[in-house]
């Protein structure tokens, strides 16, 4: 029988557990902490780091494969390259194109505030052309600064962006393009009415004549090639191949007088 005086402290052995653990993890008590030899064996960051790197460049790494796509580029081309290469380049090209548009915006505004800014003073009764190029340019020089003084923008704004507009269809005319010789006729026509509507009544006829044989003259270049004449479009047509379907029928063999009976005979032609 055990000693019931014997009083020996119990010593849990090396693989027994502590009787204080059992009864803190009994009671809801977080677990003891880790062993010193536990946290030895967990790999620090920077072996984590290095472990990852040695990888990423061995056969099959994600950084050894982009490279080989970097390396290869230039002799796939565009279409043979990778497809985040691609990728990669094109946001490129947007990024930049969008960087220089911002920086040139400010450029642009201020060459065309300043051609828009630049044309003569538009006044009632100034003329300040000569000659011929007179009896149409101050009617129209006229009616813009009597129809622009409730506009926004100045009448020499207005007088600017005529020019433009006549020298856009006048080109562009010349070029072939359509729109342009729209622009063109167009803005030919407003003129018209512009020297009819301000031309001295006296000289109204005289200068609405010389401003239509001026339009028609210019539209010479803008206007050319443009002919009114019908286009004829003659078709040829090929007679097709005629087909005649004959039947042949081969020649038969002669009979061997043998083997063929007497009441057979060849059949020939009467």
């Amino acid at each position: 029988m055990a000693d019931h005086n014997d009083r020996t402290p119990n010593i849990p052995g090396p693989r027994q557990e502590h009787p204080a653990a059992t009864h803190g993890q009994a009671a809801g008590l977080p677990a003891a902490a880790p062993l010193l030899e536990e946290l030895e064996d967990k790999p620090t960051r920077t072996e984590a780091l290095r472990a990852w790197w040695a990888d990423a460049w061995d056969a099959g790494g994600v950084l050894r494969d982009r490279w080989e796509d970097l390396r290869q580029a230039p002799d796939l081309g565009w279409h043979g390259m990778a497809t985040w290469l691609k990728a990669a380049l094109g946001l490129a090209g947007i990024c930049l194109v969008i960087l220089l548009l911002d920086g040139a915006t400010d450029a642009l505004a201020a060459i065309l505030h300043s051609l828009l800014t630049a044309a003569p003073r538009v006044q009632v009764g100034t003329d300040t052309s000569s000659g011929i190029l007179a009896v149409i340019d101050q009617p129209i020089r006229t009616y813009i600064a009597a129809h622009s003084t409730s506009l926004p923008i100045t009448g020499a704004t207005v007088y600017t962006v005529w020019q433009l507009v006549g020298l856009f269809g006048l080109i562009g005319g010349f070029a072939r393009s359509s729109g342009a010789r729209i622009t063109w006729t167009a803005w030919g026509a407003a003129s018209i009415a512009m020297v009819h509507s301000a031309a001295p009544a006296d000289g109204r006829t005289i200068a609405t004549g010389l401003a239509v044989l001026a339009w028609t003259a210019a539209s010479t270049f803008a206007l050319r090639g443009l002919t009114l004449r019908p286009a004829f479009f003659t078709h040829i047509h090929n007679a097709g191949h005629q087909i005649e379907p004959h039947i042949h029928l081969p020649a038969p063999a002669a009979p061997d007088a043998d083997d063929t009976p007497d009441n057979v005979h060849p059949l020939q032609k009467r």
